[in-house]
Formats: structure tokens, sequence, C-alpha cells
């Protein structure tokens, strides 16, 4: 398949409730409105394609972009790509469910996460915060240095309320995830979480809803999910 013959396809699932979605979550056009469910017959005919990952990528329609990131070959790509690769995420939804899920796949994921939280930009921060998130999420605990995250977790205590929107929106979701999945740290996360309090986030007049870490954590303690590993990271 070519890109023309997938955006035709793409085109023709589009939803304009879903289109109107995205781009209240900040999206814009190019983009059609694709359930990311509806995306899956396309994968299974290009299968897994970094060239055509790129290609797709590159037309800047949101929905090509997330089908990019679908059927993209994680461990080919290098720091390079996942850099080119966020100079082109305009929003958190390409960033955060995009980038930094294919750089989740890699072996570099932990490198480029921390140059990207590093560098202080909102959505590199987003980025860098949400790919540990799914790491965490997916990976053994053995893979992870206890006393970096320590040190992560006491400057997000440190920088949360004078971060960006997007970057304590992420900030927030990783004292969760380390605080549900990463067992070692779970009662210094949750320590973090109240030491943080509730996190506000407005969008023009609009509050948006930010879970409560110390609420998420302790529910996923009382569910039996402390420890909690998904088996894939990607759709």
């Amino acid at each position: 398949m070519d890109v023309q013959t997938i955006l035709a396809e793409l085109e023709a699932l589009a939803s304009e409730r879903l289109k109107k979605n995205y781009i209240g979550q900040g999206a814009h056009e190019p983009l059609f409105g694709v359930a990311i469910g509806s995306m899956k017959p396309l994968l299974k005919k290009t299968g897994l394609n970094q060239p055509l990952a790129e290609a797709l990528y590159a037309t800047g329609n949101y929905d090509a972009m997330y089908l990019a990131g679908m059927i993209a070959e994680p461990q080919v790509m290098t720091e390079a790509d996942f850099d080119r690769w966020m100079e082109s995420a305009y929003f958190h939804m390409i960033s955060d469910y995009i980038v930094a899920v294919t750089l989740a796949e890699t072996d570099i994921a932990q490198t480029v996460a921390d140059k990207w939280i590093a560098s202080g930009r909102e959505l590199y921060l987003s980025a860098g915060y949400s790919c540990y998130c799914w790491l965490l999420g997916n990976r053994k605990d053995t893979e992870f240095d206890r006393e970096k995250l320590e040190r992560m977790l006491d400057t997000v205590a440190l920088t949360i309320h004078d971060s960006p929107d997007r970057a304590r929106y992420a900030m927030n979701y990783f004292v969760i995830t380390v605080g549900i999945s990463y067992v070692p740290l779970h009662e210094k996360a949750l320590a973090i979480a109240r030491s943080i309090g509730p996190v506000e986030i407005l969008r023009g007049k609009k509050k948006l809803s930010v879970p409560n870490a110390v609420e998420a954590i302790e529910s996923a303690v009382q569910k039996n999910r402390l420890g909690f590993k998904r088996k894939y990271v990607r759709c």
C-alpha cells in the first residue's frame, strides 16, 4: 500500500464527531477523525513498515501520523529519528501517544527520554515523562535505576506546580505509574503524591480533569494491582 491509498482509506473511516473531539484536544487540519480500532485492519495490511511509517508521519495528517506510530519499526529508529518526529509533534496526543509510545519499545528509550526532560520544553517534558510511564508499566523493575527514579520523583515534587500544563499532566501520571508499577518505590511515590496534592490544568477557562495521584495509587492497591505490568506498549 502507498501513502495516497492509505489516506483514502483513512478518509473513508472518518467520523465528524471524533474529528471535533481531536480538534478540541489540540489537533488541527489536516485530519479525518479516525478511531484507533478502525486503523487496526490497515495495520494488518501493511505490517510493520518503517519507510511507510516515515512517509505517513511526514504528511502532517494526525490520523496518518497515528497510524505511522502503529506500523513503525522502533528498533531501527535512531535517536535522530525520534528527535525529528518530536519536532513535528505539535500537541500532546502526538508527543505522548505516538512518539513516546514508539520510543518506549526501543533500547534507547531512557536515554532519549532523559534528554527530552532535561530540555525543559513543554511537549518534550511531556513526552519524556510519558515514555517513562509506558516503560514502567511494561518492563521489569530490574531494568530501572532506583536512585535515578527517586531523583526524578524529587524533581517532580519540586517543579510540578511551576511546569507547563502538559508537563504537569505527564509528571502527575509519572508519580502514579511509579506508585503502581514500580514496587520498590511505591511508598515514596505515595508520599510524593501526598506532598504534591491536587494538580490543576486550565484550557482557556475550562479546568481539565487530572487524576488525583494519591487516590489513583491507593485505588490500585485496593484492587490488588500493585506491580501491574501491561503485556504490550503499542496497540
